[in-house]
């Protein structure tokens, strides 16, 4: 479930790139225990956490992807599904071929018909799938957000990738290093309602502001609805409309790749700089041909693999969703919810030239 590292030095390389970004990452939550409490109630109810409690056998979990073509989250489910073995349970992806914000609803109804012991969704809008999830936990089925959350009562935990507020200032001053701080830029995003992106792009919104950006202007706000040729059509568009655009940031996997591909082969090549999050195999040869310099992203088989561990401690009694209750995930260790049910898989990697054959997903 770890990043595959070819070499003892390229892991030691690629533990040092990750732990430049921790200290950062560390301190975005600061309420205390007894007011998150009440924060979680929705999600967490009156249960009582039992610690010492075992995982149970048995147990069955279903991934419910945006999109079930999306590459990205196919890795993070069929990681996800495999770790269930590790504690004797069993896991399935089920989901649509859209990533419409209705899309998911069906599935979680019949998933609840199913009896299934946990959901574990990236949802496409954070209200649109909230009665059936909210049915669920009435029937005491947990339910899990990963990578793109639902609005917080739907659900008793969200795993986060990364600190929210990290991913995203992170993007614009990856950027703006590359451009001297200087220039028009635009954002390619998935879906115009999917929680994990809005939230990124006000963090890159807010951090736009300071003064060190002052000649550093966002244009434009994309949406190619994670479909690799819209977002390909998006990013012509973007260079059609715009024509002194310097940058585009593109905070999703299908985005990032699809405005790669547009550039490589087109005349604005080592004009525009792309960055993003993308996964290495996707964007290996962009990195190689110089049409990116460098982008950013977490290790998607752990996020598949947290989540899969938080599903079962929930479903096990092992805790309820309340800040300040720990679990062990497996090889990861110990992991603490912090406010609102919320827990961070740790901070991202920023790929590169330098690093980027050291991993293999």
């Amino acid at each position: 479930m770890h990043l595959h590292s070819r070499t003892r030095r390229g892991s030691l390389a690629a533990s040092a790139a990750v732990c430049a970004l921790a200290v950062t990452v560390g301190g975005c939550s600061g309420t205390t225990k007894d007011s998150a409490r009440s924060d979680t109630q929705g999600a967490a109810g009156k249960a009582t956490a039992n610690p010492d409690a075992e995982l149970k056998k048995g147990l069955k979990l279903a991934f419910l992807p945006k999109q079930i073509n999306n590459p990205y989250e196919k890795i993070v489910d069929d990681a996800g599904i495999e770790t269930t073995k590790e504690f004797g349970g069993t896991g399935k992806e089920v989901g649509p071929s859209d990533a419409s914000a209705s899309s998911q609803v069906s599935y979680i109804n019949s998933l609840i018909q199913q009896r299934q012991d946990a959901i574990l969704i990236a949802a496409n809008d954070p209200n649109a799938v909230c009665t059936p999830l909210k049915t669920a936990m009435k029937q005491d089925i947990k339910v899990v957000a990963y990578d793109s959350d639902t609005a917080k009562d739907c659900r008793q935990l969200f795993i986060n990738q990364a600190g929210s507020e990290e991913i995203g200032r992170s993007q614009v001053r990856h950027i703006a290093e590359q451009l001297d701080h200087k220039g028009e830029i635009a954002i390619l995003s998935a879906t115009q309602n999917a929680t994990n992106q809005n939230t990124w792009i006000e963090f890159m919104k807010d951090e736009l502001k300071k003064p060190k950006y002052k000649d550093m202007t966002l244009v434009k706000v994309a949406y190619g609805d994670d479909d690799d040729q819209k977002s390909f059509q998006e990013t012509q568009g973007l260079l059609k409309a715009y024509p002194k655009l310097k940058g585009i940031i593109s905070p999703t996997t299908v985005g990032i790749a699809a405005a790669a591909r547009y550039i490589s082969s087109s005349s604005y090549k080592g004009k525009v700089v792309i960055g993003g999050l993308g996964t290495p195999n996707q964007m290996r040869k962009y990195v190689k041909d110089g049409t990116v310099e460098q982008f950013s992203l977490w290790d998607p088989k752990k996020l598949g693999y947290l989540g899969a561990y938080a599903a079962a401690a929930l479903a096990s009694g092992q805790i309820t969703g309340a800040e300040g209750e720990k679990f062990t995930a497996g090889k990861l260790g110990e992991y603490e919810i912090g406010k609102d049910g919320e827990i961070i898989l740790g901070p991202p990697t920023v790929f590169d030239r330098k690093n980027i054959d050291e991993f293999d997903f």
